[in-house]
Parts: C-alpha cells; sequence; structure tokens
C-alpha cells in the first residue's frame, strides 16, 4: 500500500511536529530519522503494519556487536523463554535511568546503543532504542513504537513492540511494563489503542495511560544496520531545557505549551 499520507514527523499534528523538529537530538542522528520515518497506526494502515511492514526474520551476525551480546547474556541469565527473557531485557533496559547524570548541564543525548548503555539515559526514546537493538540481538523481532497524547502538551512516549509466539507485543521498556490480555497473551498496541480498559489494567506501574494512546506511530530499526545510521551525541538546548526545568518544578499552573506551539500549529 501506499504509506506516504501516514508516514513522517507530522503524524501527530503540528504541535507534536514543531516538538520533534525543536528537540535536542542532533540533526540527521538515528532518532530524528526513525521519527522522519514513522508510520501512523490508524484504521488504514493497521492491517497492513502487522501483517507485512516489519520483517520478522532476524538477520543479525553473532559476533558483530558483542558489548549488546554481554547484555543481553546477563539480562537473560537464567530466565525461560518467551514472556521471561521479555520481561528481563525489559528490567535491564530500565535500570538504565539509575546510571544516568542527574544535572542537566550533564546529560548527553544519542549515541549508539553500547554508549547509551554505558552512560546511561533515562529518555524514552533512547531507552526503547537500546531496547529494540537488545531484542534482535536475543533472536525476537522488535520495533519502535511512538506514542502521543495529542490533547495534552509534551506528552509523547516511546515503547517497543515485540514479535514473539506470532503476535507482536508491546513493551514499555522504560517502565518494564509488558502489556498482555487477561489470558497473558501480548497486547498488540493497537489491541491498547481501542481498549482503554486494556491500558488501565495493567495499574500504577505503567508510565501510560489510556489517553496516551491516542495516536501512535511505528518505525523500523535494526540492530543489524548500524553503518546506514549517524549516532552523534549532544546537548541539551534551550528549548528542551525549559521544558524539563518547569517539569522539575512539577509544572506550577499547569501543563501547557510553554512556547507557542498550538499556536504555530493553528496557523
Amino acid at each position: 500500500m501506499d504509506l506516504s499520507p501516514y508516514t513522517g514527523i507530522g503524524q501527530f499534528g503540528p504541535t507534536y511536529e514543531i516538538m520533534l523538529r525543536k528537540d535536542c537530538h542532533a540533526p540527521g542522528s538515528v532518532d530524528r530519522a526513525l521519527w522522519h520515518n514513522m508510520v501512523r497506526l490508524c484504521e488504514e494502515t493497521a492491517q497492513y503494519l502487522y501483517a507485512k511492514h516489519t520483517p520478522t526474520e532476524i538477520e543479525y551476525q553473532p559476533g558483530s556487536r558483542p558489548k549488546l551480546e554481554e547484555c543481553v547474556k546477563a539480562a537473560v541469565k537464567g530466565s525461560a523463554p518467551n514472556e521471561d527473557r521479555v520481561a528481563a531485557i525489559s528490567r535491564f533496559c530500565s535500570d538504565l535511568g539509575q546510571r544516568t547524570a542527574q544535572g542537566l548541564d550533564e546529560m548527553r543525548m544519542g549515541g549508539t546503543e553500547e554508549e547509551l548503555i554505558s552512560r546511561g539515559s533515562d529518555w524514552c526514546t533512547e531507552v526503547a532504542r537500546v531496547a529494540c537493538a537488545l531484542y534482535q540481538v536475543a533472536g525476537y523481532p522488535c520495533r519502535l513504537v511512538f506514542l502521543a497524547d495529542t490533547q495534552k502538551a509534551y506528552s509523547g512516549h516511546d515503547i517497543v513492540e515485540v514479535y514473539r509466539c506470532g503476535v507482536w507485543g508491546a513493551v514499555d521498556p522504560s517502565t518494564s511494563v509488558i502489556y498482555c490480555h487477561g489470558d497473558g497473551a501480548p497486547a498488540t498496541t493497537w489491541n491498547l489503542m481501542g481498549d482503554p480498559s486494556l491500558v488501565e489494567a495493567h495499574g500504577p506501574a505503567a508510565h501510560t495511560n489510556p489517553g496516551q494512546f491516542r495516536r501512535a506511530a511505528i518505525a523500523n530499526y535494526f540492530v543489524w544496520q548500524r553503518g546506514a545510521h549517524t549516532y552523534a551525541v549532544s546537548r541539551l538546548n534551550n528549548y528542551c531545557r525549559s521544558i524539563l526545568e518547569m517539569s522539575d518544578k512539577g509544572w506550577p499552573g499547569g501543563l501547557r505549551w510553554l512556547h507557542g506551539e498550538d499556536e504555530a500549529g493553528r496557523r
């Protein structure tokens, strides 16, 4: 099918497009490239995205990313396939936030998955990318999922979908939440978008809520295609710094667009 109307950085509307364009990741870097290639998950694309968009064959060559292999081996030690290993890798990724620099001046953005693991990160975009790479090294097809509560400011979040047992199941590596149905079967992002109670069933441990699934987009990222991307490291820019500083203060006056993104989006 022709995906061009559903592909690109504007899939969450003009306000979120402005936000993504002003993000602090370096121009041309892998994270920005993935936003430009993401495909909106909606009625028109759902069947294709869950049938053909992402290959389920793993082309990773053992030995090509030894650091990632070491991390997978340590993470899944003693775990049984499939759900135990999926959960173990998710826990490893959620722990990256414990090792990241705390001060805004020390924060660094971007880099290879190996660099992110060494440096630590609590930026969901980066945690999801690390998770995607580790799952693929472990033998599980995986892809990135971008979420946005388009009725709120700055309410984007990144998760992954991991393919096992013939199903793409949503996993939030930032919080170690494995989304599933009541019988334990993996739940897709599309399932979660259509059933708010399914999101709520995962309780307060989940960072996400039904509103976070108002819109979603999917992007393919393959750990064996490292040479196809640029992994520049950057610092916080003033735009992102102002948002994080307001977040640290607890958003006095309520969550809102700080830089007129909503007004610019209406023009």
